[in-house]
């Protein structure tokens, strides 16, 4: 039986990539974006790269060049160096690692944890970042869930802790913004490998609410999450659909 997503994910706002405010120093995804989320009562959404020894790093982009200053993949540098990496627009932070975000968040809030592709192509050359994960989960305590793009990422989820919630990151899948095959996009717009690796949940683009096959899951029960609300607006037009929201660029409502 697969685990579900917790409730804790239904009830509060999440911040993407953590409360971040450049004007604060507060970078996307860093300590201080994270630490603000936690006092502003948020949940917290995070991304995962690996550094080319295979550890779990708190940071979007495959290329470290916009939120660095360096250019250069993460995957191309250690842990050790990412860790001295010097985040932009930041107080001095470096990319923390995961194993420092858990111990930052320790349970107070919900985090959602996104991994981002590895494979380069949504298929399934992966399992390294995975398997960092799913170890530096082991005693964590507290509402977590895990999410990708990738299906593969998600069934090798299950298959390394099946007792974690895990969700599929879902979109409207446009060739040209995702930088993806055709192909590629056209197999997974509908979302078919829901039930296949085990889903708890999605995270559907804001933009694409109204797609038949996000309605199809929400009448089965199925939390519907969304990415990424920037209004007030926008947010109690999205919550006529998804359970919660993934916000930026403003305070989102605490429900009642």
């Amino acid at each position: 039986m697969k685990p579900s997503l917790p409730s804790e994910f239904l009830h509060r706002p999440i911040a993407h990539r953590a409360l971040h405010d450049i004007s604060d120093q507060r970078p996307e995804n860093s300590r201080a974006a994270i630490r603000a989320a936690i006092d502003a009562g948020y949940g917290v959404e995070i991304d995962l790269q690996r550094t080319r020894d295979n550890r779990a790093m708190v940071f979007h982009d495959y290329d470290m060049t916009r939120l660095t200053g360096q250019p250069g993949p993460i995957q191309q540098i250690t842990e050790t160096q990412a860790r001295a990496q010097t985040l932009l627009h930041s107080d001095g932070e470096g990319i923390p690692s995961l194993e420092e975000v858990l111990a930052l968040v320790a349970g107070r809030v919900p985090l959602l944890i996104e991994l981002k592709d590895q494979d380069g192509a949504m298929g399934p050359d992966i399992g390294a970042l995975e398997a960092d994960v799913v170890s530096a989960l082991k005693d964590y305590e507290g509402p977590v869930a895990l999410m990708s793009f990738n299906p593969h990422s998600v069934a090798e989820i299950a298959r390394l802790a099946p007792h974690l919630p895990r969700g599929l990151v879902t979109s409207s899948y446009e060739p040209k913004v995702e930088l993806l095959p055709q192909a590629v996009c056209d197999h997974l717009r509908n979302i078919p490998d829901f039930d296949r690796v085990g889903a708890s949940f999605i995270s559907h683009e804001v933009i694409d609410l109204d797609r038949p096959r996000v309605a199809e899951l929400k009448a089965q029960g199925v939390p519907i999450l969304c990415w990424t609300v920037r209004s007030l607006e926008q947010e109690a037009e999205a919550r006529k659909v998804a359970d919660n929201v993934t916000f930026e660029g403003y305070l989102a409502e605490h429900p009642a």
